[in-house]
């Protein structure tokens, strides 16, 4: 059986293009269709198709974007498939070809259904007053054609209960690939700035690891440390990168910025760390799954997609608020956790199973 694989866009870094990759190899011979292609490196040329967006000046303002997708996505040309899989958390699921493939089967990964039109209380973009006033037919549209796919997988409960709301539809949940092997198993090359870097953290301290925006809130993973009485060590870069350093200025040797780390030195960081705190309520949330791998805890949200990968008394602390007496409570029951029930648990969502279960999902 021959298909056709859709995305949205394509771009040099971001979870979803990992999923994409994995998908091109369940199904190396599938074409790979998308909006545009802003990573031209991660497949062969001949591989990447992109529709007429690519060619204007939209390809750079998603936002602006937006209300032309749903219509690009019901003209994406012809083609020969019995099925198409279309990696999804915008309009993907929209897909349609002319051809034999009009009629073939249709399978949806979905992310998420589009934040930008159904909640925009989780993507600030969707409060412009363009997005805004196409909202309400968008949502109409978008439901509609969320009845067309044959099966849906979501990538957790959490979204799952998401697409129940939104486009009241069941979906099977397959969590997304994440490369264990590359933080259980020793091997990544460390550079003499990083060994510099580590031999001059302290001994214990609190790790806090993603980009430096609001909705990370690495905030709270400073209250996490001054609540236990440890340092801190943010590790990432973004906008507010300005701000934790005047902290970490503020306070010396209890905050620690380390910024951009190379993925070795990000294995050594959780590894290390007596415990990862990850507080943002995430769909799945892949740095935890990474962190676990290595034998670290996490404190994580009770609430999202890390509460189904972090169990709570076994590889890490759930908690239903981030207020100072939960997080001391918390740092105190690291003592109790064992870093090898942390990497047995990652190792339930590696990428081999990941692609297993997606093999299992389209042959039916």
């Amino acid at each position: 059986m021959s298909g056709i694989i859709v995305h949205e866009w394509l771009e040099p870094h971001g979870g979803a293009e990992k999923v994409v990759e994995q998908l091109a190899q369940v199904f190396p011979d599938a074409p790979i269709k998308a909006l545009w292609n802003d990573a031209p490196d991660r497949f062969a040329p001949d591989r990447v198709s992109e529709t007429w967006l690519s060619k204007t000046p939209l390809r750079r303002h998603k936002g602006l974007a937006l209300p032309a997708m749903p219509m690009t996505m019901r003209h994406l040309g012809w083609a020969d498939a019995d099925w198409i899989l279309s990696s999804s958390h915008l309009f993907a699921h929209h897909a349609r070809f002319s051809g034999p493939a009009r009629s073939a089967d249709k399978f949806v990964y979905a992310y998420t259904s589009a934040r930008y039109i159904w909640h925009p209380e989780l993507d600030e973009r969707g409060n412009s007053g363009l997005i805004r006033a196409a909202s309400k037919p968008l949502k109409i549209l978008d439901r509609h054609r969320a009845q067309e796919p044959k099966s849906i997988a979501s990538i957790s409960r959490f979204v799952k209960r998401r697409l129940e709301q939104s486009w009241r539809r069941d979906s099977e949940v397959i969590y997304p690939p994440v490369e264990v092997a590359r933080f259980a198993e020793p091997g990544l090359e460390l550079s003499e700035t990083d060994n510099e870097l580590l031999s001059a953290l302290p001994d214990v301290f609190l790790l806090g690891a993603s980009r430096f925006i609001p909705y990370k809130r690495l905030d709270l993973v400073i209250r996490a440390g001054t609540a236990a009485d440890l340092p801190v060590v943010l590790a990432g870069d973004g906008p507010l990168l300005g701000r934790f350093r005047d902290l970490a200025a503020s306070q010396p040797g209890r905050i620690i910025i380390v910024r951009s780390p190379s993925q070795g030195l990000l294995r050594e960081l959780y590894r290390r760390s007596l415990a990862y705190v990850f507080p943002p309520v995430e769909d799945f949330g892949i740095m935890p799954v990474e962190a676990m791998a290595t034998g670290a805890a996490v404190i994580a949200s009770s609430i999202g997609g890390a509460a189904e990968t972090v169990i709570d008394g076994v590889t890490g602390i759930l908690l239903d608020s981030f207020e100072e007496r939960e997080l001391r409570l918390a740092v105190e029951r690291m003592a109790d956790l064992k870093p090898e029930d942390s990497v047995a648990r990652a190792w339930e969502f590696d990428e081999t199973i990941f692609r297993r279960n997606i093999a299992r999902w389209i042959s039916g």
